[in-house]
């Protein structure tokens, strides 16, 4: 109860604050100011309540039940708060209202602003109560399901807060707009502050994303980064549309008339953060999407209150448009101004096709089957739009704002063109336009370092540029430079593959066999792939193996031997079964009702090689999710058997024969050898890209 009724207060005092700040009257706005602190201290109550639920193992919650489980370290059971959709919308509420409770302190917006701002918390405590997390649970379990295998990784714990801690602050430039709209609050007024909040949000966006695409590389074994998943698209696409929004707002700040793209940007940013909500949890994308969360009746919910975002945002916009600054937006086409606006102009057409693409399952769907496009025709159609972006960028680096001022000379740049492409194509790269690419990006930088020391550009954003390019060379000669080869891998046997020496070492066991290791020697530098086991042993999440270098990395993904030498059969009570060694003959089994509501089970097989009988005793945990069960050893350890399931009689067992340990861990392995040419560029560009950004919102 104590989180359905903070719950309830937070939309409560939301709209009680939305009123006050509308009323106008400083004696109504101060009491505003009181109802919006309380909405953030309830919300925060709301949040800490269900993090107490989640570490205290309370699986009388559905929630909690579902991604949380008693075996779970703290790490991971903090992240189990955000795992969920339910988690996840209270989260982005939780930072909607701190940063709200911040901009209270610091006087930082207007009222009118306010009320815009308390009107957006109230519509996500709707969303939060459409899906509360404090939902009890219709079952009674001892333990809960747990964290999903693939998420129990320190990344994937930090990737979401991140992503929402981007969407909750982009609402903060959206409201700086709006109360500007609304009040003829002067440009210069509120444009600086809402472009610093803008960069904190994109660098935080951006920074996320990133983690993503580096957390899918080393843990999900396909060799990629970005997979241009519906899901992965549905945040890049409100990071594009928001750095078009920095853009046309630097453009402003020089020209006020380009004051209304500026509006129209930070309307679109936000409800493309919405409209991406929408999309992964629905359920449209369920079968277009590894990410997307299954669809329910929130669908609809979030439906509408995007509706509500874009349309008061259009229709306010469209009703002051006659009161915003009119004049040129640039005084010649050599000038920063137009190159700035021509670049945005691209950014836009890339977030289009990206948006196309994403949505093409929701707009098939509308006219009969729904489908979804492939990687290719995102590569295809928005790569020469990169190539034109960077050489935009570039031009527009080396201009001053104004007619004609020039601040360097691009031709020394083309030297660095020629060594991109020349990179490239000595990584492997035969393509035309990833090798153009590669020489646009080196210009890119170069240009970036141009401008930074011509002053023409401030050390955060020259830091943000040189990362873009290096981030954008680094698709070249990772992506369309790497290569791939599969190879059957015998246990202490050498491989040259690619030029790099490879030596298979066999599986091992460790963490009390709840994982295993696939472990190689590449050019002497020994790395391990992990697998993550079930209780049963089964496989249930497997991370490749990787050997980085200053060339770039070797990429190791086994594929887990084929169940050779394994045999499972059914046995009738006192018949018999053979695989190609041993004779099993099934005695009798028991069961047993567990305190912790599990049920015990206990077969006894008699084993026999034709001069010897031995009896195994297998035991069986069968929960309402599954069973688990382990391996027991028979005639030293010749073979191992496996108690697999049982009929309600208990007159009939499923059997699991398996080889002897030994001889499983030394079995050869195929394994998908991939190299992937300077991917560190990658990380670096990436890290860069955010840390200037970030930069740059320091600096005024």
């Amino acid at each position: 109860m104590v989180g359905v009724i903070s719950l309830a207060l937070t939309l409560l005092l939301s709209l009680g604050a939305v009123l006050c700040f509308a009323w106008g009257s400083e004696a109504w706005q101060r009491r505003g100011r009181i109802l919006m602190g309380l909405s953030s201290a309830f919300a925060a109550v709301a949040s800490i309540y269900l993090l107490i639920l989640i570490l205290s193992n309370r699986f009388d919650i559905a929630y909690v039940a579902n991604y949380s489980a008693i075996e779970l370290s703290l790490m991971y059971k903090i992240s189990a708060f955000w795992a969920g959709q339910q988690g996840s919308f209270l989260l982005w509420l939780l930072i909607h209202a701190a940063a709200g409770f911040y901009l209270l302190k610091k006087h930082a917006l207007p009222a009118a602003g306010l009320a815009v701002y308390m009107a957006l918390q109230a519509l996500l405590t709707v969303l939060v109560m459409a899906k509360s997390p404090f939902v009890p649970n219709p079952n009674v379990v001892e333990n809960g399901i747990g964290l999903n295998p693939l998420l129990q990784d320190p990344w994937m714990a930090v990737h979401p807060p991140i992503i929402f801690v981007g969407y909750a602050l982009l609402a903060v430039p959206f409201v700086y707009g709006a109360a500007a709209l609304i009040t003829g609050q002067q440009a210069k007024d509120w444009l600086p502050a809402a472009r610093r909040w803008a960069l904190i949000a994109w660098s935080f966006l951006g920074a996320g994303i990133f983690i993503g695409g580096y957390w899918a590389y080393k843990v999900l074994g396909w060799g990629g980064f970005w997979g241009w998943d519906p899901v992965e698209n549905s945040s890049l696409v409100p990071w594009l549309v928001a750095g078009v929004y920095l853009h046309v707002l630097k453009a402003a700040q020089i020209r006020p008339a380009v004051i209304t793209m500026v509006h129209l940007a930070g309307i679109f940013a936000y409800g493309l953060v919405i409209y991406g909500t929408f999309l992964t949890r629905s359920g449209i994308l369920g079968d277009f999407s590894v990410h997307s969360f299954a669809g329910d009746s929130i669908g609809m919910s979030i439906a509408v209150v995007n509706a509500i975002v874009l349309l008061a945002g259009l229709l306010l916009l469209m009703a002051k448009a006659g009161s915003l600054p009119k004049g040129e937006y640039y005084p010649s086409y050599d000038s920063r101004e137009f190159l700035l606006l021509l670049g945005a102009l691209l950014m836009v057409f890339v977030s289009a096709i990206v948006f196309l693409g994403m949505s093409m399952p929701l707009l098939t769907q509308l006219l009969g089957k729904p489908a979804a496009v492939d990687t290719d025709f995102y590569v295809r159609t928005t790569m020469p739009l990169a190539i034109a972006m960077l050489l935009v960028i570039s031009c527009a680096l080396l201009r001053g704002y104004g007619q004609g001022k020039v601040l360097a000379s691009g031709m020394p740049l083309l030297i660095l063109g020629l060594l991109g492409a020349g990179i490239a194509y000595l990584a492997g790269v035969r393509q035309v336009l990833p090798c153009l690419l590669a020489a646009a990006s080196l210009l890119a930088v170069g240009a970036a370092v141009l401008a930074w020391r011509k002053s023409g550009l401030r050390t955060g954003g020259a830091v943000a540029h040189i990362g873009l390019g290096l981030a954008c060379l680094a698709f070249v000669l990772a992506g369309s430079g790497s290569q791939s080869h599969n190879q059957e891998l015998q246990v202490g046997e050498s491989y040259t593959v690619f030029g790099h020496e490879i030596r298979y070492q066999g599986q091992e066991f460790a963490d009390g066999n709840k994982e295993k290791y696939y472990v190689y020697q590449v050019d002497g530098q020994e790395v391990r792939a992990l697998t993550k086991l079930h209780a049963n042993g089964e496989d249930a999440a497997r991370e490749p193996a990787i050997a980085k270098g200053l060339g770039g990395d070797v990429y190791l993904a086994p594929t887990p031997p084929k169940d050779k030498d394994r045999m499972e059969m059914i046995l009738k009570q006192g018949h018999m079964g053979m695989d190609d060694v041993l004779a099993y003959r099934f005695e009798e089994a028991a069961m047993e009702q567990q305190a912790d509501g599990t049920m015990l089970v206990t077969a006894k097989v008699g084993v026999t090689d034709g001069n010897t009988i031995e009896e195994a005793e297998l035991q069986l945990t069968a929960t309402k999710d599954g069973a688990t069960s382990k391996p027991v050893e028979v005639f030293n350890g010749q073979r191992r058997l496996r108690l697999t399931g049982i009929t309600q009689s208990g007159r009939q067992i499923r059997l699991e024969s398996m080889p002897a340990l030994t001889a499983e861990l030394s079995q050869p392995v195929t394994t998908s050898i991939s190299v992937k040419p300077c991917i560190w560029l990658l990380w670096l560009g990436a890290v860069l890209v955010c840390v200037g950004t970030m930069w740059a919102a320091k600096q005024k």
